[in-house]
């Protein structure tokens, strides 16, 4: 009964900020350890519908501890070997089947993820150009391991606007702006459109707000927690298999490879931080959010989003 409620609630009042029609998508974005997966699930259940994820490395099976993964069936999870790669633009599309999926099915969609990228090509139509042929990404990736000063003046030739947006020393974006130029595509634009307020259906996007400190004892708790779990046996059993190129950027990965389990939780912990700060910049550029104190119990801050969707 409370699930018909809820959804006869959003049917009949909801609105969403492009239009007047029903919110068909409830997204839930905000900083790693600020509860979005909790929350996303109670929204999920209230509605009789389920969570779609937008967490760029929770597609891959073999880390569900390090990538902290959802308990619940969730979509998008664990889909992926590790020894697969996986673009922006593969994302989008499979994120778009599985909204359209559950709106269908069930009236709402509730999508949720830390990966600001993904939230957005998990709700909008992103112009996102397609991969780089195998051969030519690593031509490219060998010019910029071999002098990315070198590879940077280049791209100033070929691409001055993306030149001017991409540092010298960020190799990930030299490479894929030095691939869309000599596509004769560019970086600059495609980024630019990322912050259109357009959504493919009618959405709302809502913003876990966790106080700093409270943010960061979530942190260290959690990452505790996760070596307690196991996630130092997890990651040496995942990388005695193949690990692609995008797997291999799990936050994480590379510190318990290489430094003892202390240590190595020290400096996860560090850059977990970091990682949150930059997340919460990211959610204050979203079009259209719509901010949540998420220093409450996950129950309550789902019926603070329920009762704001459906006002």
């Amino acid at each position: 009964m409370a699930q018909e409620m809820a959804a006869a609630d959003m049917s009949e009042t909801a609105s969403a900020p492009a239009d007047s029609r029903r919110v068909e998508v409830i997204a839930v974005f905000g900083p790693t350890a600020s509860g979005k997966t909790e929350v996303a699930e109670a929204v999920a259940e209230a509605l009789g519908t389920e969570v779609v994820s937008a967490d760029a490395m929770q597609v891959y099976r073999g880390l569900p501890i390090l990538t902290n993964q959802p308990q619940r069936p969730t979509r998008l999870v664990a889909i992926r070997s590790l020894a697969e790669e996986m673009s922006l633009g593969a994302f989008a599309s499979l994120a778009h089947a599985a909204v359209d999926e559950l709106v269908a099915e069930t009236g709402t969609a509730v999508v949720a993820g830390g990966t600001g990228l993904y939230l957005r090509a998990a709700v909008a139509d992103l112009d996102v150009p397609p991969v780089a042929p195998p051969d030519l990404r690593g031509r490219i990736e060998e010019e910029v391991e071999r002098d990315r000063a070198a590879a940077h003046e280049r791209l100033a030739v070929l691409d001055p606007a993306a030149a001017a947006n991409v540092h010298v020393n960020d190799r990930q974006r030299l490479v894929r702006a030095l691939e869309l130029a000599e596509a004769g595509e560019t970086l600059a634009p495609s980024e630019g459109r990322l912050w259109d307020s357009r959504t493919r259906r009618p959405t709302r996007i809502f913003g876990l707000e966790v106080e700093s400190q409270e943010l960061e004892r979530r942190i260290r708790t959690r990452t505790e927690e996760m070596f307690v779990r196991g996630v130092v046996d997890e990651v040496r059993a995942a990388l005695a298999q193949p690990v692609s190129r995008t797997a291999e950027k799990t936050l994480g990965l590379s510190e318990i490879a290489e430094l003892p389990a202390d240590e190595a939780l020290e400096r996860i912990v560090v850059r977990t931080r970091r990682y949150a700060a930059y997340q919460r910049k990211w959610m204050r550029r979203i079009p259209g959010i719509v901010l949540v104190d998420a220093g409450r119990a996950p129950a309550a801050v789902a019926d603070d989003v329920l009762a704001r969707a459906a006002g």
